[in-house]
């Protein structure tokens, strides 16, 4: 039998975690789930970015150094920024779901689409042009 906010233990109220879990009700453990996978696919996602970064970084013999090192943050950098919004759509979408309110839209997505194409190409003209 699952366990509602109403049956939860007294807790503090100060950890986000207590926060969350004090809201709503608990939601059907498969919409969860199916929050918390899409949430390690972005994490994946920061993970590849970070390590394109460093790739980036190691590979001297492809680009120039200077736009080789503002390849390389810019990726790494990206890793960050997409890891820390990952978390913050997964906290936005459980508190929808314990809600039962409309789940927020995905802006993370357009964003990375655009800005991989972005640097994709980018990439390939600084490839193409220290040949």
């Amino acid at each position: 039998m699952p366990v509602t906010a109403a049956q939860r233990p007294e807790t503090s109220g100060d950890r986000w975690t207590d926060r969350l879990l004090a809201e709503g009700e608990d939601p059907d453990p498969r919409f969860s789930l199916a929050n918390e996978r899409t949430f390690l696919a972005w994490i994946r996602t920061a993970l590849a970015l970070i390590a394109g970064g460093i790739g980036i970084a190691l590979a001297e013999s492809l680009i120039e150094t200077p736009l080789r090192a503002v390849l390389a943050v810019g990726f790494s950098t990206a890793g960050a920024l997409v890891a820390v919004l990952a978390f913050r759509r997964w906290l936005r979408t459980e508190r929808a779901l314990r809600r039962a309110e409309t789940l927020p839209l995905p802006v993370l997505a357009p964003v990375m689409a655009y800005g991989l194409a972005g640097t994709a190409l980018a990439l390939l003209i600084a490839v193409l042009l220290t040949r």
